[in-house]
């Protein structure tokens, strides 16, 4: 085992890149850690960031929580909007859609989900959709939105990524964070033991840390160019390896979900903030040219361009260390997945929290090291394959890039969870993973796998049992629902950002 060669205590924190990782960084450290660091941030004005992260999960308010944010005030500065889920347009077949919404389905019981008494229903002819029975899904079709007592409403948010930085700047100051403007030169190395000593800037100037960070995005220059760590490709699963984005005027009343259009040979996303529209398309070089992927998203956006398209190239997979000597990536330098289900942020944020959890106040230890490594791997290994799961399982062959999707051999660990639903209607969560029960019922029910069997606890109950217990559900959800303000109404209400 690799022995660390730094026993110094940390005083010194150098995050090296801004953008959100940078900026989410500062924020959590300074926060917590703030009175015993010196924290600085370097950052190029010059240096553009991939600032296309607008679309979140319900996890970022545990961070905002932690870092005491003022909801209404966080919204407000973003332009937020609210989010109850993703709408999966054409992925199963090509005009047909479903939502993998942020709610739970129906009452569990201890011994079998609610999937098993739905399924039930369904070969008794007495069930809906499988979303009648969430509310959150049946609220984002309808387009409404409040917040409910004890928390009875999952949500996330829509956010302007460019805002979110420069809020997230301002906070950080407030709690001591030096932001130093410049591109960093050279990376210097200690002699003996390898690790980062300072970052040398075009200026000129020196600065000196104990321990760095790196938020340089996909260019990973202190983890990868100087620490030398390495890079697993995951494109033979993920074949996405581009995006075009592009911002537009909005056009109609902003609604509480994601738009996930698939297209020949990717897919679009359409994110609705209080002051415009965020667009993109990601794609795969293998199956299309960026020309034809841009002409594709100009042919399908509303609205008027206010930005000019922008491509971004990408590789999906995970660094073989997060962490190596002082050294930490955290965001793209650290790995990347595509935006498809909106989990650039949160990993960004637990890798900040596992930071904190395990931060080496007195010195680097190995076990820490070897800690944080394993826990990163086996965070993002679990939403790798959630993500595979949707362009593995699907009815659409009309194109060569969803046919080899559908015919690729995914991870074993994924092929177990799709074979115990299919044969069982079984689903079991791992601990500590993103992904509860319900996100992946949802998504293999609406990319086409329909258990073989349920639950003998199902069949406890009889046909009229079985009616009133699944209708009492569905006409509690529809009660609630129908009181719900429209959802633009009360984010005007609620945090109108200025010149809304």
């Amino acid at each position: 085992m690799e022995q660390t060669k730094q026993q110094r205590p940390i005083r010194r924190v150098v995050i090296a890149g801004g953008g959100t990782a940078g900026w989410m960084v500062a924020a959590g450290l300074s926060k917590s850690l703030g009175k015993r660091l010196d924290i600085k941030l370097i950052e190029s004005d010059e240096i553009g960031t991939v600032g296309v992260g607008e679309a979140t999960i319900p996890t970022l308010m545990n961070f905002h929580h932690l870092m005491e944010i003022d909801e209404r005030e966080f919204m407000a500065e973003t332009m937020a909007t609210f989010k109850l889920g993703i709408s999966f347009e054409n992925w199963r077949n090509a005009n047909e859609n479903y939502v993998h919404s942020f709610g739970t389905t129906g009452t569990d019981h201890w011994t079998a989900g609610f999937q098993h008494f739905w399924h039930k229903g369904r070969e008794r002819g007495l069930a809906g959709d499988y979303g009648d029975y969430c509310l959150e899904l049946k609220a984002s079709l309808q387009n409404r939105f409040a917040h409910l007592p004890k928390a009875g409403m999952n949500y996330a948010y829509h956010m302007d990524a460019g805002r979110y930085a420069k809020f997230l700047r301002r906070f950080s100051e407030r709690y001591g964070v030096q932001r130093i403007e410049g591109k960093i030169a050279e990376v210097r190395k200690d002699l003996i033991g390898g690790d980062i000593r300072a970052l040398r800037l075009d200026s000129g100037a020196e600065l000196e840390g104990d321990l760095f960070i790196d938020c340089t995005g996909f260019r990973a220059l202190l983890i990868g160019e100087t620490m030398g760590v390495g890079y697993e490709d995951w494109s033979h699963w993920l074949f996405n390896d581009s995006a075009v984005a592009l911002q537009t005027t909005s056009v109609g009343e902003a609604v509480p979900l994601t738009r996930a259009i698939g297209r020949e040979a990717g897919w679009q996303w359409r994110i609705p903030l209080q002051h415009r529209t965020g667009n993109g398309i990601v794609y795969s070089t293998r199956y299309t040219d960026d020309d034809t992927a841009l002409r594709t998203l100009q042919d399908n956006v509303e609205g008027e361009a206010l930005t000019a398209p922008r491509v971004i190239r990408f590789k999906p997979g995970q660094r073989h260390q997060t962490w190596k000597g002082n050294c930490i990536a955290i965001g793209l330098a650290s790995g990347f997945l595509e935006p498809i289900e909106s989990t650039s942020i949160h990993l960004i944020q637990r890798g900040i929290i596992r930071l904190m959890q395990m931060f080496p106040t007195d010195g680097i230890s190995q076990a820490d090291v070897d800690e944080y490594n394993k826990q990163a791997e086996t965070e993002i290994h679990h939403i790798r394959d959630f993500i595979i799961l949707h362009y593995n399982v699907t009815n659409r062959r009309d194109t060569q890039y969803w046919r080899d999707a559908a015919s690729m051999k995914v991870p074993a660990s994924l092929q177990h969870r799709i074979d115990l639903f299919r044969e069982t209607g079984r689903v079991f969560r791992i601990p500590n993973e993103l992904f509860a029960e319900n996100s992946w019922i949802q998504v293999m029910l609406g990319q086409g796998i329909m258990p073989r069997q349920h639950h003998q606890t199902a069949d406890l109950m009889g046909d009229e049992e079985l009616a009133h217990f699944l209708g009492s559900i569905a006409t509690s959800i529809d009660r609630t629902v129908a009181q719900l303000p429209q959802h633009e109404q009360y984010v005007r209400r609620y945090c109108a950002g200025t010149g809304w």
